[in-house]
């Protein structure tokens, strides 16, 4: 990879601390997952620190997503003992939807709590997961007015707040969180080609080979046709390409900004629904 993509601000290493002394005091971990890169956007240190505790694993902006690969990382994570929301935010049955599954997710918990004599309390959940995952939107369903900034774009949430919805649910907000060394750069692509990394911090350019190198494999009809090219354009190599791409756009040789429509098209969907984690079915 031509460029190691690393971002990691003071904010996030407080987060951390504010969300380790938290722990404690939620019943569950809700685990936002991007629906495009469902295993590339777990953070590990998030899991490490969870540890045991219950969590409903909600893989956000499914409508963005590649519904037989949803279908997969759904029936993988449940298989791994997780309870799983797949969820486009913005169903206008969301605040339902997840409240219903984090009763699932913590029903052994109160059933003993309801044993012990405690009374049926509202589930108090902390919301994880990384940049630009979808938080701030989600949270806003759920308290059913916006209480949290929202934007296409990571690092909006700074800090952590509790907030109330009207199903029973104390939410505990936190940032936006990525850990301090992506081991694996492709990793590192994925999170810059979905908006979990600062545009600024990478070269838009190298995320734009990446994508052309994927779709080569995955989905090439959705570049073909998104850009006009002749069937034969996957004959060759991927910065030929992104220069055909850069002369039908108009751009000349000015191949920077045609890398950033690129990924611009991929964020909105225009290039097709897609997922950058790919589970290959195998036969029996």
């Amino acid at each position: 990879m031509a460029q190691i993509i690393q971002w990691f601000p003071g904010h996030m290493a407080k987060a951390f601390r504010l969300m380790r002394e938290n722990l404690k005091l939620v019943d569950v971990i809700f685990e936002l997952v991007d629906a495009r890169i469902p295993e590339s956007s777990r953070n590990p240190e998030v899991d490490k620190l969870i540890g045991s505790k219950p969590r409903l694993l909600i893989m956000t902006k499914a409508d963005l997503a590649d519904p037989e690969q949803i279908r997969a990382w759904k029936a993988r994570f449940e298989s791994e003992g997780h309870t799983v929301l797949v969820l486009d935010t913005r169903d206008p049955r969301t605040p339902q939807l997840v409240t219903k599954a984090a009763r699932r997710a913590v029903a052994s918990k109160k059933a003993a709590q309801i044993a012990r004599g405690i009374q049926d309390q509202p589930i108090r959940a902390m919301i994880t997961g990384i940049p630009n995952v979808g938080k701030s939107t989600l949270l806003n369903h759920l308290v059913m007015k916006n209480v949290a900034p929202t934007a296409d774009r990571p690092g909006v949430t700074k800090k952590i707040a509790w907030l109330k919805t009207p199903t029973k649910l104390d939410l505990l907000d936190s940032p936006g969180v990525l850990w301090p060394k992506f081991e694996d750069q492709v990793i590192g692509m994925k999170l810059a080609l979905t908006g979990a990394v600062k545009d600024t911090i990478f070269a838009k350019d190298d995320a734009a080979l990446f994508l052309i190198g994927f779709f080569r494999n995955y989905r090439p009809e959705s570049i073909i046709e998104r850009y006009h090219l002749t069937e034969d354009i996957f004959d060759k190599e991927n910065v030929q390409i992104l220069l055909e791409i850069t002369n039908k756009l108009g751009f000349k040789d000015n191949y920077e900004k045609a890398s950033e429509r690129l990924l611009n098209d991929l964020r909105k969907g225009k290039l097709g629904t897609f997922t950058l984690d790919l589970i290959v079915a195998t036969d029996d």
